[in-house]
């Protein structure tokens, strides 16, 4: 289903003027910087537009009456997720990803978190070394 939802996005991403399938064969680093800042903008922005479903200013009326984090607009809080997930998907396809690069990155990045809980994960003792070995394996 992932491969599908990528195949779309590929799809709609060539009529705006980037092609994925272009970038998977010719990985070239400036466009691909180019497009991943577009869409980082754009997710930002939809993060945001999310966030005012909520009653989220803690100085408001709602907030006030102990309503800060009800989400208020539930239909148009779906419509932002999936905002998000074509945005998602987008920067994922502008790094050169496609859906079974993802499932293999998610992966092995999983276990990493895992190991992160099952070792008291800190924030004062974090460093980013666990990730530097996931990798797909044509790197």
């Amino acid at each position: 289903m992932l491969e599908e939802l990528f195949q779309h996005q590929a799809e709609l991403n060539r009529r705006i003027g980037f092609d994925p399938a272009q970038m998977k064969v010719k990985f070239d680093p400036k466009l691909a910087g180019e497009w991943l800042n577009n869409y980082i903008m754009a997710a930002a922005n939809e993060l945001e537009e999310l966030r005012n479903c909520m009653y989220w200013k803690h100085w408001c009326a709602e907030a006030k009456a102990g309503r800060r984090f009800e989400i208020h607009d539930l239909q148009n809080a779906r419509v932002e997720v999936i905002d998000l997930l074509f945005f998602w998907i987008s920067m994922a396809q502008s790094v050169g990803l496609d859906a079974a690069d993802v499932v293999e990155l998610y992966k092995q990045k999983l276990k990493v978190n895992h190991d992160r809980q099952t070792n008291n994960y800190s924030m004062g003792k974090k460093t980013e070394d666990d990730n530097k070995n996931i990798r797909l394996p044509r790197d």
